[in-house]
């Protein structure tokens, strides 16, 4: 902990109660947010008819961001670089987007009525890991009323912000709906037909149509996070490697601005007066634009118009015109792991679906890779081309212990292995490299004064993942998407990496990365050498499990139904119980069953010589 001891902040225990959220909607509404539960009744179909929105979502990591016990072993070591700093309670910054309804319902710092209350660590939510998405159970994840009754600006015409799900909530009583019906609509973007079967046809609840959640703006409420204001001063602000401290917050996930910097925004860059560093997209070449939605939320379609997609059984016919509540993405190792530690939530198969589309995300969607090689006697070169197919980063998202690299194999014309690198090792979750390994990656850091250098690990030589704490970027090599404006913005240029412009002056940047190998082969290898490239993804590295446990172990966290004793229903028999949370997770990770967070193969490609 040497390290953190040089990164005080002025603002201190002593000058009251900081407040970590000040911005967008606060506890104490007027209207609650309700559970999910309200929902399922009408909106879910049958385990495989997932386009109905509630049975969608349920395996998704949205309906689990509060389950994941990633998450929750990353939230004890925020807390606790936060209280090394005098600085009580910055969980809170984490709680306040993976459960809307414990952060909103007070009970997790600010109660409501203006008073404050020890649940930063998690402890005073309501519900358990394995209850159902009903009432009371604040573990149920992001729920359909807060995305429902997000709006693009505040009650009094304040601005949206987009990030640190710091969004606004309509909290006013809907005037459309059925008569009686005091509480705030539910918005989304469809307008019921006045006729269904004949007959005046809405929903058994207020509504109102809404533009926005077809927005991305919309999903970069959350999807962009910043290190939070304190005390009226930014916690951290990014030193670049220069040692120059530029008085920018420091960018921890920018999704949303990398797909803002991209083509796939369109005429999207221009709609709140923004512009990618001052320049117009004059060459786009993604017609129309692709909001998130397009990708992560699909809309249900059949060529049969015939063909019956309902959003609510009994509803009318959505085919073409109903977004899914997939929420795919990149996440194939959590899913996995809360069907085999919650049976009780009875949610096996949705976590099967779950994990299916964020594999075909991956091996579908999210990129190209093309192989060319070369023998000049006992030397192979190898040229490995990735493109990014997507609207953001690849990878992009959650930064730490997530990556995606190149393996890379050469065999002689018997089959025999010659020569390897990047390749996994499923018995240890280790990962074999060399000076030409390519792990496309982002490394955040502590700036050190001392040697002017981000360090990213300790004193012990070991890989730190510091999300309060982190000020300085040592690496972004991730590859950027089609159109990528944002090579000279700070917050998302490529760090000790080169993506060249598209054209001289076109302050576009190339969408792709070429890796170049040169192989040695055994003296008097004959021809036949078969060279193999897979392009793997990664949730959380062997570095990153280890680091949790140990800031656990070393640090004296408590276990968790001792450190919630107080807390509601506990002790609880099921997630960490007497471990602690960082111990849980790399038990978790050891499990055999769960793969030591295997990689996905993304793309394969071979070529014989």
């Amino acid at each position: 902990m040497a390290l953190l001891a040089g990164h005080a902040l002025a603002v201190g225990a002593g000058e009251g109660v900081v407040d970590f959220t000040p911005r967008g909607t606060q506890p104490g509404l007027l209207h609650d947010l309700q559970s999910s539960g309200n929902c399922t009744g009408c909106h879910s179909g049958g385990a495989l008819e997932t386009y109905y929105p509630a049975t969608g979502w349920k395996g998704s990591m949205m309906a689990n961001s509060t389950r994941d016990p990633l998450f929750w072993a990353a939230l004890d070591v925020a807390n606790a670089d936060g209280e090394a700093l005098g600085l009580e309670g910055i969980g809170e910054f984490c709680l306040r987007c993976h459960t809307p309804e414990g952060w909103f319902g007070g009970r997790v710092r600010k109660d409501g009525s203006g008073g404050i209350v020890d649940g930063a660590n998690g402890c005073l939510l309501e519900g358990r890991h394995d209850q159902a998405s009903s009432f009371n159970n604040d573990y149920a994840g992001i729920g359909c009323h807060t995305c429902h009754r997000m709006q693009a600006q505040g009650p009094q015409g304040e601005p949206g912000l987009r990030e640190n799900a710091d969004f606004w909530l309509n909290d006013q009583t809907c005037s459309n709906g059925p008569n009686g019906a005091n509480e705030p609509c539910r918005a989304g973007p469809y307008s019921y037909p006045v006729q269904h079967f004949g007959a005046p046809f809405e929903p058994p609840h207020p509504w109102k149509f809404s533009a926005f959640h077809t927005d991305s703006a919309h999903c970069g409420s959350c999807h962009n996070v910043t290190s939070p204001t304190v005390g009226g001063q930014i916690f951290r602000t990014l030193i670049d490697n220069n040692g120059v401290d530029t008085g920018i917050a420091f960018p921890i996930e920018r999704t949303y601005s990398e797909w803002l910097a991209s083509d796939f925004a369109g005429e999207a860059l221009f709609a709140d007066g923004i512009e990618a560093n001052g320049v117009v997209h004059t060459t786009a070449q993604v017609d129309p634009p692709q909001p998130c939605q397009q990708c992560h939320m699909p809309s249900a379609y059949d060529p049969d118009p015939e063909v019956h997609f309902e959003a609510a059984a009994g509803g009318p016919n959505r085919n073409g015109n109903l977004p899914q509540h997939h929420f795919a993405g990149a996440n194939t190792w959590i899913p996995q792991i809360l069907k085999g530690e919650f049976p009780n939530l009875g949610l096996a198969t949705a976590f099967d679906q779950a994990t299916l589309r964020s594999v075909e995300m991956l091996t579908q969607q999210s990129a190209t890779l093309e192989l060319s090689s070369a023998r000049v006697d006992d030397t192979l070169t190898v040229a490995v081309k990735v493109t990014n197919l997507s609207g953001h980063k690849l990878p992009t998202g959650y930064s730490e212990g997530r990556r995606m690299w190149l393996e890379i194999r050469a065999y002689d014309s018997n089959d025999v292995l010659l020569w390897s690198d990047g390749v996994f090792d499923p018995d240890t979750g280790a990962l074999s490299t060399s000076a030409q390994t390519r792990i496309y990656e982002i490394k955040q850091g502590l700036w050190d004064n001392a040697s002017s250098t981000c360090k990213t690990t300790d004193a012990l030589g070991r890989e730190m993942f510091h999300f309060v704490l982190n000020n300085c970027v040592a690496k972004d090599n991730r590859i950027p998407p089609l159109g990528f404006t944002g090579i000279s913005n700070p917050e998302i240029a490529p760090v000790g990496a080169v993506y060249p412009a598209e054209t001289p002056g076109s302050h576009r940047s190339v969408n792709f990365d070429q890796a170049n190998y040169a192989i040695p082969l055994p003296p008097g290898t004959p021809s036949g050498v078969r060279v193999e490239a897979r392009l793997q993804f990664q949730v959380a590295s062997k570095d990153y499990v280890e680091f949790l446990r140990n800031q656990a172990v070393e640090r004296g966290f408590e276990d968790e139904n001792t450190m919630c004793a107080t807390g509601p229903g506990r002790p609880f028999t099921v997630g960490p119980q007497e471990q602690t949370r960082g111990e849980y997770l790399h038990s978790l990770w050891s499990n055999p069953t769960y793969g030591r967070s295997a990689p996905v193969t993304m793309r394969t490609a071979m070529q014989s010589l």
